[in-house]
């Protein structure tokens, strides 16, 4: 009898710790939701996770460069990519900054001003599209015409080498000077073979012409200094730089070997894009040109 009272007992404690196990689980356990009916939950390993924003850094010069660039920040970001745009005064850093790869593009110079930049300080840079043309301008400071220009006059032009022959150039289509060679396209006031006036040139960074313009009797002024003094290029200048067949084209850079990036020619497409060509057009008033 005690034998069948124990078995009993037994079985009974077994019975109760099979109901436990069937239980919930501990607080570490996943619980299950049953989908609903006549769904299915796709597996884990296969649900697209959500798309990354990629950052492109680009380094421009204020006017026009920065304002163009800001026209492609919609379109880009539809595409995932978050532009950012810093400005830079001068026409060094931009260049130094894509080198030490603290950007990733640059879009302020010319290839002739690349070529040379490249040449001087064993820099890797690329151009890989061409945005748009300034053309150069002459600029009245204490002369109000060239014609009024007096003997011994002074001068202003920037002092990089392709921006100060192609002032030049620009002084010797208006029978000012003569070089010795019309068609080196980075000449610099040694290279001047006749100087009727005895011409005094004042060689000056390009970024701080505008404010020096009264200290002298005319200034060749770049387009993009021009605007951001108040400037009106085609308004306000004495003569332009002709925009045909202009080998001064404004590019987007790149250090070597970063052509092919998908962000680089998404940026390519954007700045290259109706939108971007129509906001220069109605912006600049032809001071500014696309060249696409």
């Amino acid at each position: 009898m005690k034998k069948k009272i124990f078995a009993l007992s037994l079985a009974l404690i077994l019975a109760l710790a099979l109901a436990a196990c069937g239980g919930s689980g501990s607080a570490g356990d996943t619980q299950k939701t049953d989908a609903p009916a006549g769904t299915q939950a796709p597996p884990a390993d296969t649900q697209t996770p959500p798309a990354e924003t990629v950052t492109l850094k680009v380094a421009a010069s204020p006017t026009p460069h920065a304002e163009i660039l800001n026209q492609c920040v919609d379109i880009l970001k539809a595409q995932g990519i978050d532009l950012v745009v810093t400005e830079y005064s001068d026409y060094v850093f931009p260049n130094t900054a894509v080198e030490d790869g603290e950007e990733d593009a640059n879009y302020f110079q010319h290839i002739p001003y690349l070529n040379n930049f490249n040449a001087e300080r064993g820099t890797h840079l690329v151009s890989i599209a061409g945005i748009h043309i300034e053309p150069i301008g002459i600029y009245a400071g204490k002369t109000a015409s060239l014609d009024a220009i007096p003997d011994g006059g002074r001068i202003a032009v920037p002092n990089d080498t392709t921006n100060e022959g192609r002032a030049l150039l620009l002084l010797e289509a208006q029978g000012i000077i003569k070089l010795k060679d019309s068609t080196k396209l980075d000449s610099t006031p040694n290279d001047i073979a006749e100087n009727p006036k005895n011409l005094e040139f004042v060689e000056l960074a390009a970024e701080n012409i505008p404010s020096n313009l009264d200290e002298v009797d005319v200034a060749a002024i770049n387009s993009n200094y021009a605007l951001g003094a108040g400037l009106n290029p085609v308004e306000d200048a004495l003569v332009l730089e002709n925009s045909e067949d202009n080998p001064y084209v404004n590019i987007l850079a790149v250090k070597e070997g970063n052509e092919n990036s998908e962000v680089i020619q998404a940026l390519v497409k954007a700045l290259q894009s109706d939108t971007v060509r129509d906001y220069i057009l109605n912006t600049y008033g032809g001071a500014v040109l696309p060249a696409f």
